[in-house]
């Protein structure tokens, strides 16, 4: 499946891939309602989740919109995008990761499995606090379907929505607590959320830290195959931007 989408807030089509820019791909799309605007660069709330969408070849200014999004020593955070931040960004942290779309995924529906909301957020913070499986907000659970199983009443694993490009849509969040690990939770979550994104005639797809071999191992046992090898980072706004004449002056906001 081959998408356009806009690479700037004109319009102008992108010759990539959909999931090239996944994060530009959703905030020019169906998460476009999220969107925080800096000239061409796009953002998502902060509290939503933190990731920062620019053109896909980004040039000075759009560097400069950026640090005046996030202001002086803000830290950005890039997820799946291959242009990396200029020479005197300070990267404060950086990780090799997989893209993996659904290729043979065998989705079902889960009767154990309950849609988590709003109420539910104390909850979804406690167990990514727990698990750790990567950047979930106090109102990450606005962008999709997020279903969690519980038992004795309590929150022991979940997995949702969260990227949502023209046709795609991202399954993120996945997490068991150390309880109940091994027991298959988090697969039959993967193909629960799997299900409902087919049924709205959409391709799932997901990220993965390419150190977590054991997670890209489940997923590809799924039915995921691997589309193409990615990094995420983050990196700190300078104090000063180089102008157009070659000086410098300060990052405002």
């Amino acid at each position: 499946m081959t998408q356009n989408h806009t690479s700037s807030l004109t319009g102008a089509p992108s010759r990539l891939h959909p999931l090239d820019n996944p994060a530009r791909a959703s905030l020019t799309g169906p998460h476009a309602h999220f969107a925080e605007s800096r000239g061409r660069v796009l953002r998502y709330p902060a509290d939503v989740t933190p990731w920062i969408a620019l053109p896909d070849v980004p040039d000075v200014q759009d560097w400069a919109d950026v640090a005046g999004l996030a202001g002086p020593g803000g830290s950005v955070t890039l997820a799946a995008f291959q242009e990396p931040p200029p020479q005197d960004w300070e990267i404060v942290f950086r990780a090799e990761g997989v893209q993996l779309v659904d290729a043979s995924v065998d989705t079902a529906p889960d009767p154990e499995a309950v849609l988590l909301g709003p109420r539910d957020v104390p909850e979804m913070l406690a167990l990514v606090e727990r698990t750790r499986p990567g950047p979930f907000l106090p109102r990450t659970v606005e962008l999709g379907t997020y279903l969690g199983i519980r038992r004795g009443g309590a929150l022991v694993a979940m997995a949702g929505e969260r990227l949502h490009p023209p046709g795609w849509t991202e399954i993120s969040g996945v997490c068991t607590d150390e309880s109940v690990r091994g027991q298959g939770l988090a697969s039959r979550l993967v193909l629960a959320v799997a299900h409902g994104i087919r049924e709205r005639g959409e391709t799932p797809f997901l990220h993965a830290a390419a150190s977590n071999t054991g997670a890209v191992r489940l997923y590809e046992s799924l039915g995921f195959r691997l589309r193409r090898r990615t990094e995420f980072l983050s990196a700190l706004v300078p104090a000063t931007l180089p102008a157009a004449d070659g000086t410098r002056r300060p990052s405002l906001r």
